[in-house]
């Protein structure tokens, strides 16, 4: 058989390209070709309705892996990068912002994605205990047949991220190139190779989010760096490293399984609850030296505000680091820190 077949929908002729996609059009029967290892098929779907209905439960399967609930740490990241651009330059410019936000978003997914097929194909999602806000969806391991449609979404995910940054190289200049091709970097060998090394598993997912994400929204936004930019990136940067740090607790054991080297593993959970502290303080000192250095504005201390829910996570995580039962409310009130700090600060330096 061919790599192309065609299908028929009575009327209607389709080629197909990926697996994973139709598009219903009449009420008439469809047939769709479903990619298997060695061939391609074509089954019967279904009777649909020219409304354009899709199977819940594959539309379900096919989003899983992406994690939806989480990618909101993504807009909070972009905003704080456009606050910081409009801050500085005086000048909002909503459809660049869409744009920008767009490419983040796919980043965030190709992450997500490469992240679970990754896992599922290593073997560690069965030895993975999951919470609320770790362990992946758990999607792959219950719909293994989807392992190849989360392949091709991860990567149409990053080329979509890839092209917005094309974009941006062409309207702002080579400068970007630095901070596009790091990120891409971060993106593809997250899973396989930067968590096998303890400070890069540590600092890579607040570089993506941090450094990449708002240094480069502001970069492209303005077409040059500044410390605005820099000091605004330190929030997410401590934040989101802060964020992936806690959410390692609970799968020391399966991920040295699987011989990755994160400070969990290395060090132990106390000693990495310290790195946690750490990193939390210097969100709120960036902040302030920001401010004192007038570098933002000083209603960007509004985001000092989360230092409220960062005490009793701090007591919390201290004293229950090798208890993760008792951990799960600590990675939850992260969550918030993670998504509260940022917008605090962008309207801050709205208002300033």
């Amino acid at each position: 058989m061919t790599a192309y077949r065609h299908f028929y929908s009575e009327a209607l002729f389709y080629q197909v390209l990926a697996s994973c996609v139709t598009i219903p059009l009449t009420e008439y029967k469809l047939y769709v070709i479903l990619f298997t290892e060695t061939d391609w098929t074509v089954g019967h779907l279904s009777k649909l309705s020219y409304k354009g209905e899709i199977s819940m439960d594959y539309l379900k399967s096919l989003t899983g892996p992406m994690r939806l609930p989480f990618l909101i740490l993504t807009p909070a990241c972009v905003l704080l990068g456009f606050a910081a651009a409009t801050w500085s330059s005086g000048q909002t410019d909503w459809l660049q912002f869409i744009i920008i936000l767009i490419g983040a978003i796919s980043a965030h997914i190709s992450v997500n994605v490469f992240n679970e097929y990754f896992d599922f194909k290593s073997g560690l999602d069965p030895k993975t205990r999951p919470t609320p806000f770790s362990g992946g969806s758990g999607t792959l391991p219950a719909k293994p047949e989807m392992e190849r449609a989360a392949l091709i979404t991860a990567w149409v995910s990053f080329a979509l991220t890839a092209s917005v940054g094309v974009y941006f190289l062409m309207v702002r200049g080579l400068e970007l190139l630095p901070l596009g091709i790091l990120g891409l970097v971060v993106i593809l060998f997250y899973t396989k190779w930067i968590t096998k090394n303890p400070l890069l598993c540590l600092i890579a997912p607040g570089l993506g989010f941090g450094t990449f994400m708002v240094m480069g929204t502001y970069f492209a936004l303005t077409g040059e760096y500044s410390w605005t930019a820099f000091i605004s990136s330190l929030v997410p940067f401590f934040l989101v490293s802060n964020l992936l740090l806690l959410n390692q607790f609970p799968d020391v054991e399966a991920d040295s399984s699987v011989d990755r080297k994160h400070y969990p593993i290395v060090l132990g959970r106390r000693r990495s609850a310290r790195i946690y502290i750490a990193f939390l303080i210097l969100t709120y000192v960036s902040i302030i030296i920001g401010v004192l250095g007038k570098f933002l504005p000083v209603t960007s201390l509004l985001g000092l505000l989360t230092i409220v829910i960062g005490i009793p996570v701090i007591k919390n995580v201290l004293q229950n680091a090798d208890d993760v039962d008792k951990l799960i409310p600590a990675m939850g009130q992260n969550v918030l820190i993670n998504i509260l700090t940022p917008v605090l600060v962008a309207i801050g330096l709205f208002i300033g």
